[in-house]
Formats: C-alpha cells, structure tokens, sequence
C-alpha cells in the first residue's frame, strides 16, 4: 500500500476529487494548508496599499491505495490539477506498512 499526498491548488480540488473516484478511489482526507515553493509566496494590492503574502492557501490530500492503483492514481491527480502555471503543487507517495479500519477490524488492503 502506498499513501499519496498531493499539495494543489483550492480551484483544483473537485476536479482531482471526480478524477480519483473515476478510478476507484474510495477515500481521501482533504485539509486547507499554506505554504509557499519556489515561488516564496506573492505581493498583492489591498486599498492602494502593496503588502506581500509569504504563505499560499493551498490544499492537501491524502490517500492510501493499493500499489497497483498507485501510477494510476499519480497520473489523474497530475492531470486534475496541473495548469501549467508556477504553484500547480507537487505529490508525495510514501509507503504504508499498516492498516486497520476501527469498526470492522479489516486491516491492510481490506481496510481500504
């Protein structure tokens, strides 16, 4: 099993979401992060005034799949949510050594 991270964009989120279950991707945690890349953040113009934004809104997802799904999985999030423009994001897989889901008892590939 692998878990994915994917840092995107908030504008992209519904489109990887609809792209994963495409797949077969049953579950995913989403949470609204900040943070900045090579671009280290950006400056905007409120009431006249120009003030700099060091932390970017963005999202993060995380999913756990099987390792067969996994290419596949990197391959919808990447189309999903690449716009072609700097702070498109980037995707993480780390493995999984355990899995368990609490109600059933299930564990490793039969939790997901």
């Amino acid at each position: 099993m692998k878990m994915i991270i994917a840092i995107i964009r908030p504008s992209r989120l519904e489109a990887v979401k609809d792209s994963l279950s495409a797949i077969g991707v049953e579950g995913m945690t989403v949470s609204e992060v900040q943070g900045y890349g090579r671009q280290k953040g950006h400056t905007e113009i409120y009431r006249g005034a120009e003030y700099a934004i060091s932390f970017v809104p963005k999202i993060k997802i995380e999913t756990v799949v099987r390792e067969a799904q996994m290419e596949s999985a990197i391959e919808e999030i990447k189309k999903a949510a690449q716009t072609g423009k700097m702070g498109d994001g980037k995707i993480f897989v780390l493995p999984v050594e355990f899995a368990m889901r609490i109600r059933t008892e299930d564990s490793n590939e039969a939790a997901l």
